[in-house]
């Protein structure tokens, strides 16, 4: 046994590690789990007793040389690597600069609010952005001749005189999801549903015809007015800090009743004035028969805000057009 060890050790001392392959080949060969040295490790069994000392000191001798030959040969190695490529062995000189992305600021803000909601409790459901007449205005509690449903605010990419064969648009909110949500499931029910939505609007320092929206909805029994603003003020002061100011005012939307919105006040150099974040409610009965959920058990809230808005807000960015002309030099500023 001591010259089988021995033999392995002179072939571990005459093995040559000169590149990348022969150091794999060496760990191969002698220190994996089918390597040489685990295998004169499994005939320590058939070793006498009263030789085991001396040959199990053998053994141990044979496996930290050949660790540390692998180990040295690793390093000389990378050593010349760094030196192939230029690299300096002082450490404490500055690196180079490195130039990498970030995410854009809309990413940021709605990557927040989705914390924030997850946090309170809700999930998050998804939908198309192409929707239906039936999911964006009719189930919705949207009157025919409301006008919403005219192509001057809506973007139209079907629109049919054939009565069986609905009108297509691109969704004007995401709402169209809880309506789906309702349909599929049943409650109680407590989500957000996060998406690009798209209106006929002309373009201003406020208003685009691409945004970006995060509605909500809860449905159970015995839900109240008292929960919903409860939910908007703990989203507001998570979102601003807990000494944002904020205000919640009547209001009126087609898909709920009574209706509220929530103002939050906006600092800039004309002293500041106050700006909409959301619109919410008690979701109307309309809605609730539309989607086979009886009104006379269940109640819930709905709301509704802008990523857009809300990332103005949070970034004091008084432009909106600013959001989307994907300037480097502004984008360039919400690196994290």
């Amino acid at each position: 046994m001591i010259d089988n060890i021995e033999k392995i050790k002179k072939e571990i001392q005459d093995f040559n590690i000169s590149n990348e392959d022969d150091l794999e080949a060496f760990r191969l060969e002698f220190l994996s789990r089918n390597g040489k040295i685990q295998s004169m490790f499994a005939l320590m069994g058939k070793v006498p007793k009263e030789q085991k000392a001396e040959v199990g000191k053998a053994m141990n001798g044979v496996k930290v040389l050949a660790q540390q030959k692998f180990d040295d040969a690793q390093l000389e190695l990378k050593k010349a690597t760094r030196k192939e490529f230029g690299a300096l062995d002082d450490i404490t000189l500055p690196v180079e600069p490195t130039y990498a992305g970030s995410f854009h600021p809309l990413t940021q803000a709605l990557d927040e609010m989705k914390q924030i909601f997850l946090r309170l409790g809700f999930n998050i459901a998804d939908g198309p952005e192409l929707e239906n007449d039936f999911h964006n205005f009719t189930a919705l509690n949207f009157p025919p001749d409301h006008p919403a449903r005219d192509m001057q605010d809506t973007f139209f990419v079907r629109k049919s005189d054939d009565q069986n064969e609905q009108d297509l648009v691109l969704r004007t909110h995401t709402s169209p999801v809880q309506i789906r949500l309702m349909k599929n499931q049943q409650p109680p029910l407590r989500s957000i549903m996060p998406g690009r939505v798209y209106r006929n609007e002309a373009v201003t320092a406020k208003s685009y015809f691409q945004f970006n929206q995060v509605e909500g909805l809860y449905v159970d029994k015995n839900v109240n007015m008292g929960e919903l603003i409860e939910t908007l003020v703990m989203f507001a002061k998570l979102m601003y800090g807990s000494d944002v100011k904020y205000r919640v005012r009547p209001s009126y939307f087609p898909f709920t009743e009574p209706s509220i919105e929530m103002d939050v006040w906006w600092e800039n150099e004309k002293g500041g004035q106050w700006l909409e974040i959301l619109g919410a409610g008690m979701v109307d009965p309309n809605v609730f028969e539309s989607v086979n959920v009886d009104p006379e058990i269940y109640t819930g809230f709905a709301f509704g805000m802008g990523v857009d808005r809300i990332a103005m807000l949070r970034y004091g960015i008084d432009d909106i057009r600013l959001l989307y002309e994907n300037d480097i030099r502004f984008l360039e500023q919400f690196k994290s």
